[in-house]
């Protein structure tokens, strides 16, 4: 299954390829830096940049790491969906891949946000905000 997440809540497709994968399916995401996260863009980039604050006051191997690439950040939101110290998590997480936008790839759309007054701020965004120089 292809999942297109051109305009897409990140949280909603997270949990949708997630059950897709723990059901066996193999999910790949393509347009991952187009995903959107709703709420005002201050204070999401400010909710995230205190995860990474967090990551240096603690112990190197025991603190959280939060990837600043779109990929590899909307692959880390599926991995917390998922039971990833069980073998079934284990076998649901190869099953995800994540791409950046891949234009050869034809995908449906899983909850596409649409509201255009709402406040959003895009993966992408999200990702250079906290340091991503893609």
């Amino acid at each position: 299954m292809i999942i297109d997440g051109d305009n897409c809540v990140l949280g909603r497709v997270a949990t949708y390829a997630a059950k897709r994968a723990l059901s066996g399916e193999s999910v790949t995401i393509i347009n991952a830096e187009k995903m959107i996260i709703t709420g005002k863009p201050k204070s999401v980039v400010d909710k995230y940049r205190k995860r990474l604050e967090i990551r240096d006051i603690g112990k190197p191997v025991k603190s959280p790491h939060l990837s600043k690439r779109p990929d590899l950040f909307v692959k880390r939101t599926i991995r917390g969906m998922v039971p990833r110290k069980k073998k079934r998590g284990v076998e649901a997480l190869k099953k995800i891949m994540v791409y950046i936008g891949d234009n050869s790839m034809k995908g449906e759309k899983v909850w596409e946000h649409k509201n255009p007054k709402a406040r959003v701020i895009s993966v992408l965004d999200l990702c250079r905000a906290l340091g991503w120089k893609g």
